[in-house]
């Protein structure tokens, strides 16, 4: 007994049944395509960078369903949604200001608080949300900042910075306490190739000078004060790495078990637009010197004036 298959009305559709006929793909809806590539089709005003950031922190849905890898790929047909909050991150942080004139704002930027974005989008607020950037803190490094009120201004700051006419002064608590209670650390610093974000020590580095003076000591922890020349990028936090005590708190070259990264900005003398040359402070945070406990014999100075003073020796430290 013969089987055939069966009829249909449709001459066509019974061909295409049994295989005599193949109907075109459409090749373009099957192809699978990375979700960052796709979100690019759409999204032109972002970058891939950013939109691959939006795709890892749960900015976009695919089909409804909320997708965090970039490289997964998809069909072009699927539904694709970015939603990005419009509530930021550290919206309540708000730098303290302590000087302002026509031209400048100076203020005391709390620890946490990114200095500027790194990208086209930043989903917290920065300090460049209340002026323009003429020079940088670390997030976790509290303390003095200039800001200018328009790009002429910002400029003529940027260059005093850029020529070395500004002077700084630091305070932090660092691990232990330095052999020497006064030193020059005249160490070069280079990009680590193997962890891009972070520096190291490197003779073929960029120069980078740092005077430290040690303020006050338990022997388990040490108040020191610090005066770059230079403004490197993690310059303090390397240079007192690399003398064997790292600043406290500090996740990248120390230990972060504590509340914070234990350096603070102080002090910094500059020139205002007009020529007049000006000093201003922070005080440092009260915990600071609460972190050292007080000790007659290792203590350098005291807020109550009941220690000695340093006499000790003094030194350049640097790279052979």
């Amino acid at each position: 007994m013969i089987i055939t298959g069966k009829k249909f009305s449709k001459p066509e559709m019974s061909r295409v049944i049994n295989g005599d006929i193949v109907l075109p793909k459409d090749e373009k809806a099957e192809e699978k395509v990375r979700l960052d590539i796709l979100m690019k089709e759409i999204y032109k005003s972002y970058n891939r960078s950013t939109l691959q950031k939006f795709i890892e922190s749960g900015f976009v849905s695919v089909d409804g369903e909320i997708v965090k890898k970039p490289n997964q790929r998809f069909a072009r047909n699927v539904h694709l949604e970015l939603k990005v909050p419009e509530i930021m991150k550290n919206a309540d942080i708000k730098p303290k200001v302590i000087y302002e004139d026509e031209n400048v704002l100076v203020v005391d930027k709390p620890a946490g608080l990114l200095s500027e974005a790194k990208g086209e989008y930043c989903p917290e607020r920065t300090l460049a949300d209340f002026g323009l950037i003429a020079h940088r803190l670390d997030r976790d490094t509290s303390g003095v900042m200039i800001l200018a009120k328009n790009e002429a201004v910002q400029k003529f700051l940027k260059k005093q910075f850029q020529d070395r006419k500004v002077h700084k002064t630091y305070y932090a608590v660092v691990t232990g306490r330095p052999k020497l209670d006064e030193a020059r650390i005249d160490l070069p610093l280079l990009r680590d190739k193997k962890r891009p974000t972070t520096f190291r020590v490197d003779p073929n580095g960029k120069e980078s000078e740092t005077f430290y003076k040690v303020l006050k000591s338990d022997g388990a922890r040490s108040l020191v004060e610090l005066k770059p020349t230079t403004g490197r990028t993690h310059q303090l936090r390397v240079h007192m790495k690399y003398l064997g005590h790292p600043i406290l708190g500090d996740p990248v070259y120390g230990d972060a078990g504590v509340d914070r990264l234990y350096l603070h900005a102080g002090q910094l003398e500059i020139t205002l637009p007009g020529g007049e040359r000006r000093v201003f402070e922070v005080p440092m945070p009260k915990i600071f010197e609460d972190m050292i406990v007080s000790n007659r014999e290792n203590s350098a100075i005291n807020a109550g004036g009941d220690s000695v003073d340093v006499g000790g020796d003094s030194a350049d430290v640097g790279v052979a």
